[in-house]
């Protein structure tokens, strides 16, 4: 998986790729596609959800430029594997899922694996997590119609957020960088992802 579909598409950050090639993606995937555990697709995890594929869950992370030290915001803790990436490549981790089974789930699997510095909680992601706020790297594992205003105002002086933005059915991966009350964005790639459901998301259906 890491030589095919990660190297070979260009992700360079040797500690992304440690972590991916130790990290048992297999924990995170529901019994009935485990045989699809490592494949370069996004996998069903129930409630409507997915985990997403490798390459996306290695960009992402990679362009969040982890040193190490920082307090990271995760919208959409799903499987919980984005999240045991994030752990291990950063200082702690705050994470918001939506839908209760799953915060549930993702929280005895990370647990299970011995991660400390993780905070999970059921919410609305797109209000962000106001107590801990400011977060060092914000990263959003859901679609915003655009990037909402609360979570630029969580985000750290000299913070990064990647973030997928755009329709239902396709977004432009968006990297956010703040500088003081200087905002800039790039686009990343194209990209699907799940909807953001929230008050500054999409409405559920």
């Amino acid at each position: 998986m890491v030589d095919e579909q990660l190297k070979s598409r260009g992700i360079k950050d040797l500690k992304v790729l440690k972590v991916i090639s130790e990290l048992p993606r297999h924990e995170f995937i529901p019994n009935d596609y485990l045989a699809n555990a490592y494949a370069d697709y996004p996998i069903s995890i129930g409630e409507g959800q997915t985990i997403s594929q490798p390459y996306i869950v290695a960009l992402m992370t990679e362009r969040l430029k982890l040193t190490g030290q920082e307090k990271v915001l995760e919208i959409g803790t799903g499987s919980g594997y984005q999240t045991a990436i994030l752990a291990t490549l950063s200082r702690e981790v705050y994470s918001v899922e939506r839908i209760k089974s799953l915060a549930e789930m993702a929280t005895r699997q990370l647990e299970k694996m011995g991660f400390t510095n993780i905070k999970i909680k059921v919410g609305d992601g797109s209000l962000g997590w106001e107590e801990y706020a400011p977060f060092d790297r914000i990263i959003v594992t859901a679609a915003a119609p655009q990037i909402p205003d609360n979570l630029i105002r969580q985000l750290a002086d000299k913070g990064i957020m990647i973030i997928p933005v755009g329709g239902s059915f396709s977004q432009i991966l968006t990297r956010v960088k703040r500088h003081g009350s200087d905002i800039k964005s790039e686009d990343v790639c194209g990209c699907v992802f799940v909807p953001l459901v929230g008050k500054y998301g999409y409405k559920e259906q």
